[in-house]
């Protein structure tokens, strides 16, 4: 991997690889059996700066790359896959829409908050009927005098209660189809003030909040579940023209292009799982003896850790290889799209095989590789389904033919 990363890539990934063992390991089991929100490591991760990462310094960023960024998912995957989409989601779902596409006088009022981590943000775009179907949007915003009114709701959003700053898709000409879908800025206060105030992160004072923005019930998920999930409803929200998010009707192409880098985020995420509960079986099949010696002396072990070592180097080139395309300013799009399509469904492969190698424990959650094989699903879901992966990356390769 040294053809991807210099020095400070280096410096940033034992960093977080520290943080990781020794503020999130200790308590991930607990949060993942609780689904409590970790509000103290997102404090810990914002005094560190994980959540600016890739923003210019003078935006309250790290003024790092797009590599140095993967690195952190990558890393904090490892340990516990609810922190990584934390970081992921406020930064490339919460964060990145308005640093492309927003004004300047948008970049200086939001940018700084979601940087530092003193506010959290997310990404409202699936609905009940527009999940991979995206263009289906049902969300509307009506103009009125000075901004726009929106009503119609957003399911499974991460952050959706726990954040304050969302980037929203809704249609602002339902015959124009997908080019009549625009974004929005809108705000929220924390539904965890109280906890917020606490810790000293999640809210601010500085936000003007939108009235009839407010989220549903938090989601009981399979896996991820120290990570917040919610409906986000607009209830007759009154949005001002300021917070429109780039030109009207140029929120479908714009929020194409952040789910091409939210593509790669979960190539990481799911890259970092799969090391993760590799690293774990390991651990255990040298540990672990029968027979009256360790179990990775046996044949059978050695090819499932053989074949998990094989696909996480392949998953490596593959995520930081798009990562290093996008940071070049090249296309990436069908590189994004196997990144994350590989890297998902090898995740899923690599954790049912580290709880095969862990036997009965590893279908306890004494061990970590059960939360670990939970967590892998959604990588195969979320920002695009494995399905739709191969549509993009179908498309791409029989267009080449024509050129």
């Amino acid at each position: 991997m040294e053809r991807y990363f210099d020095e400070n890539h280096l410096m940033i990934r034992d960093m977080v690889r520290d943080f990781a063992r020794n503020e999130i390991a200790p308590v991930a089991r607990e949060l993942d059996v609780t689904s409590a929100f970790p509000w103290e490591n997102v404090r810990k991760m914002g005094e560190l700066g994980l959540f600016g990462i890739p923003w210019p310094e003078e935006l309250g960023g790290a003024g790092m790359d797009g590599i140095a960024y993967m690195i952190v998912i990558h890393e904090l995957a490892k340990v516990d896959a609810s922190h990584a989409i934390t970081v992921s989601a406020h930064t490339t779902l919460g964060t990145s829409p308005i640093v492309a596409f927003g004004t300047q006088e948008q970049k200086e009022r939001f940018v700084p908050l979601l940087a530092s981590g003193q506010v959290l943000g997310g990404f409202g775009l699936t609905e009940p009927g527009a999940g991979s179907d995206a263009g289906g949007t049902q969300t509307t915003a009506t103009r009125a005098d000075g901004g726009w009114i929106l009503n119609g709701s957003k399911i499974f959003i991460t952050h959706a209660g726990v954040g304050e700053v969302f980037v929203a898709t809704a249609v602002t000409d339902r015959k124009a189809g997908p080019k009549g879908i625009t974004s929005f800025i809108v705000t929220k206060p924390t539904t965890d003030l109280d906890r917020a105030r606490e810790v000293g992160v999640g809210h601010s004072d500085a936000l003007e909040f939108i009235d009839g923005v407010r989220a549903g019930k938090k989601e009981d998920k399979m896996g991820w579940r120290a990570s917040d999930t919610r409906e986000l409803v607009f209830d007759n929200a009154f949005v001002p023209d300021a917070n429109v998010l780039g030109e009207v009707g140029k929120g479908f192409v714009n929020f194409l292009r952040t789910l091409d880098s939210g593509r790669i985020g979960i190539g990481a995420l799911s890259l970092g799982i799969a090391e993760g509960a590799y690293e774990a079986a390991r651990r255990y099949a040298t540990e672990r003896k029968q027979f009256g010696q360790a179990i990775s002396e046996f044949q059978g072990i050695q090819f499932m850790l053989a074949d998990m070592a094989t696909e996480i180097e392949a998953a490596k080139h593959l995520v930081y290889h798009a990562a290093w395309l996008k940071e070049q300013g090249r296309p990436f799009t069908k590189e994004a799209s196997m990144a994350k399509l590989f890297a998902s469904e090898a995740a899923m492969r690599i954790t049912t095989k580290a709880v095969q190698v862990h036997g009965g424990y590893g279908y306890t959650n004494e061990y970590p590789v059960e939360r670990m094989m939970r967590d892998a699903k959604i990588c195969e879901i979320g920002e695009g389904t494995s399905e739709i992966q191969r549509l993009v990356i179908a498309r791409h390769i029989l267009r080449e033919l024509s050129h």
